[in-house]
């Protein structure tokens, strides 16, 4: 969709963002947190370079029963990273929240406001597909797991549209910031 330019550029705006995926790869990376607890739970994922995603998703992706199991261990230590976060960025205006499955997950209800970053699906297809391992498989599986775009745009206060320049997107995003540092 473009959330992590979308965030890059909060970020410009002198807007705190937490990135949930940021967080999870470095709860799984080398020396990770996590990293025990999920070659524990599922032997052979890990290695010198912490989590081997490859092999964990192709565990968990398209079984609701492994990806509980693993949600079970990340869930709690991104919710802790992300409540450290929220403290130490208490005094400020504004501060974005970088959260996959945000709907699905009920995270939307702890939120002042959601800004969804959606671009057409012509254009998300093309930006997924050129990520490393990804295939037209995997993203289906990924796909049947998250609420359809259109309703995420539904529920949105804000919805920031990814498909167009760069530039727009910015100005959007500034639009956004200035309408909370107003309030």
């Amino acid at each position: 969709m473009g959330k992590s330019t979308a965030a890059a550029m909060f970020e410009r705006e002198g807007v705190p963002v937490f990135d949930a995926d940021a967080e999870v790869h470095r709860l799984q990376g080398p020396g990770g947190a996590l990293v025990g607890a999920i070659e524990a739970r599922f032997p052979g994922t890990t290695g010198p370079q912490g989590v081997d995603r490859q092999k964990l998703g192709a565990r968990v992706l398209g079984n609701r029963h492994e990806l509980a199991a693993l949600e079970a261990i990340i869930h709690p230590a991104v919710s802790r990273a992300q409540r450290r976060f929220l403290s130490r960025h208490r005094a400020r205006d504004v501060v974005v929240l970088d959260i996959p499955l945000l709907f699905e997950k009920g995270g939307f209800r702890r939120v002042g406001a959601v800004a969804v970053v959606s671009a057409p699906l012509w254009i998300q297809r093309r930006r997924v597909l050129r990520r490393p391992g990804m295939s037209k498989a995997k993203l289906k599986a990924i796909r049947a797991l998250q609420v359809p775009d259109r309703v995420k745009r539904a529920r949105a206060d804000f919805v920031i549209e990814t498909g167009r320049h760069k530039s727009e997107t910015h100005r959007q995003i500034r639009a956004i910031t200035s309408c909370f540092r107003a309030r």
